[in-house]
């Protein structure tokens, strides 16, 4: 596939009843999820044919766009050689594919979950599993493009590992799909830059511009489900869930640059790990790519001021 239109982004509770037998119009052509359905027959990539696998990496490629890694702006990066520069953001995008990954199983499992014994004649239902489909296409890109980095896998603190697992088995309706939603619009706007990066790595821009594509139609479904899920909820209902989703927006964030990508480019990990969490640079950009989101949870009444502090710990408000 040659040529690409980018899609624009679109403007523990109980799960909310989907009953089988529910009343549905089949395929209605103009239902949203029967849309997505069409958009993904029409525009979607195999990763293992869209990707030049073996084409050498250009050792002055960045992993990122300078402007995005953690250490921009500082006194640090103002000091790091071009080598360390380049190696820093290669395994701080390694470290971003990595967590990545992990959320993509959770997500896949969350899912299924939610679909189980769904009506499968349900554009709904037909969706759910294309975007399993995607996200496991996506998390084996990511996946070969770390290995082709030669960067082992970075994985989250053994507390959030842990707390995933709860979540993944027990997080239903708004608030799974709030966790979906955060992991994917905090990513889509770093990767909407990556994509279009003259002096980043081949295999980023094009992983990134895959990834992109099809993660606008998940970020529109996971919005549709909420707004199904949480209407006529309550306020104690919408109070948990906010808390809820932002305490996974805190996990997945907080985990996204692993501490070692520093040990990696020879740097003081203490030092770089302290320039980082200093970095106004950096946190506006997370701001600035959360800003729609945040949006989006104050229209559902899911941003309340406990959510709120939760945010502003990892820069997204």
């Amino acid at each position: 596939m040659s040529t690409t239109a980018y899609p624009t982004r679109s403007s523990a509770a109980s799960p909310t009843p989907r009953p089988a037998d529910r009343p549905i119009d089949v395929g209605e052509p103009g239902s949203s999820s029967q849309l997505l359905l069409d958009s993904a027959a029409a525009l979607s990539y195999d990763p293992a044919t869209e990707v030049d696998w073996d084409a050498p990496l250009d050792p002055d490629h960045f992993g990122l766009n300078p402007e995005w890694s953690t250490l921009y702006g500082t006194d640090l990066w103002d000091e790091m050689t071009h080598r360390q520069r380049v190696t820093l953001t290669r395994h701080e995008v390694a470290s971003i594919m990595s967590t990545g990954i992990w959320f993509e199983m959770i997500l896949q499992q969350m899912v299924i979950r939610d679909q189980y014994c769904g009506n499968y004649a349900d554009p709904d239902f037909q969706f759910a599993l294309t975007e399993v489909a995607d996200e496991c296409r996506h998390s084996i890109m990511f996946a070969r493009a770390c290995a082709k980095m030669e960067i082992p896998a970075y994985f989250p603190r053994r507390s959030s590992i842990e707390l995933g697992r709860g979540f993944k088995a027990l997080a239903s309706a708004e608030i799974a799909y709030g966790g979906i939603l955060v992991a994917e619009e905090v990513l889509d706007v770093m990767q909407r830059d990556w994509m279009r990066g003259a002096d980043v790595l081949p295999i980023v821009r094009t992983t990134s511009r895959i990834h992109v594509v099809e993660e606008s139609r998940h970020m529109k479904f996971a919005r549709q489900e909420m707004r199904e899920r949480i209407a006529g909820a309550g306020r104690l209902r919408r109070q948990n869930s906010a808390l809820t989703i932002a305490i996974a927006a805190n996990v997945i964030v907080s985990n996204m640059v692993n501490e070692r990508v520093y040990a990696a480019a020879g740097l003081d990990t203490k030092r770089a790990v302290a320039a980082a969490k200093a970095n106004e640079h950096h946190h506006t950009l997370m701001r600035s790519s959360c800003a729609h989101l945040m949006e989006f949870l104050d229209e559902l009444g899911l941003l309340t001021r406990p959510a709120m502090k939760l945010y502003q710990r990892v820069s997204m408000i």
